[in-house]
């Protein structure tokens, strides 16, 4: 497991020069569907992931937000789960909220996870039985007691559009940040007492901080209570997430659950 580990630690930082080549810099926008940019970067970022990751293990599968899916993956025994630049929308702004997010999965779970954000240096690692480092610190998810005091991170573009409003006074702090990975890595790390999300996620966007989380002490739902599989046909996971310390996520999906009822 640790070659493992160290391979995607080595993957990821690798990907993540590649980008700060772009940052702040000139490159090419193009939009995927609605609200969904893709850049440059997240392209030649994807491109050097797979050239490491393939050529290293040839036997496993392969998904990748920025590269056409394929059934193999399916019937591979392990598989890289791969967002080359989680956050795209804050890279082009200029807001240092994102992330390369490798993960290896291995009968629906990841046991390899990890994120690097190139711009803060921050390296946030894990794999299965062996917990989990922020540049070589272990870290643990944290909670305060009573929700009111919680720090929640939650989506800018979520609250942009007022879906968090009804939630206003709830917990102690909503704190909107870019990149779904980096508020998980973030959350492991104890800098917040809770993330979550009302809106559906992909597989890409969750699967390394997923095994980060775990490896933490915390614990990562769906908003129907269950526990997320991956390498799974269809890569959606709905209606939204929780993840955080376990009491602090059971107790955030009464609220958020009651609240949507």
């Amino acid at each position: 497991m640790n070659s493992e580990l160290a391979l995607a630690k080595e993957a990821a930082i690798e990907a993540g020069g590649v980008i700060m080549n772009y940052y702040k810099a000139d490159y090419e926008i193009s939009d995927k569907g609605y609200h969904n940019p893709v850049t440059t970067a997240d392209h030649v970022a994807d491109t050097r992931l797979k050239e490491i990751l393939t050529e290293a293990r040839p036997d496993y599968g392969w998904l990748s937000e920025e590269t056409v899916d394929s059934e193999e993956r399916l019937h591979k025994e392990r598989v890289w789960v791969v967002d080359p630049l989680d956050g795209t929308k804050e890279f082009i702004e200029g807001i240092p909220q994102f992330v390369v997010s490798v993960a290896l999965v291995e009968d629906a779970q990841p046991i390899v996870g990890v994120l690097y954000n190139p711009v803060s240096g921050e390296t946030f690692t894990a794999a299965k039985g062996q917990g989990a480092f922020l540049n070589g610190e272990q870290i643990r998810c944290t909670a305060a007691e009573n929700v009111g005091d919680m720090v929640i991170l939650n989506s800018r573009s979520e609250t942009r559009r007022g879906l968090w409003q009804p939630f206003e006074g709830t917990f102690g702090e909503q704190k909107a940040i870019g990149s779904v990975a980096y508020k998980l890595g973030l959350t492991a790390a104890g800098r917040a007492d809770i993330f979550a999300s009302l809106r559906p996620k992909n597989e890409w966007d969750i699967c390394a901080g997923n095994c980060i989380i775990s490896e933490s002490g915390g614990k990562l739902i769906d908003l129907k209570g269950n526990r997320v599989s991956f390498n799974q046909e269809k890569t959606l996971i709905e209606p939204g997430l929780i993840a955080g310390e376990k009491h602090a996520v059971d107790q955030t999906f009464n609220i958020l659950t009651k609240k949507n009822n």
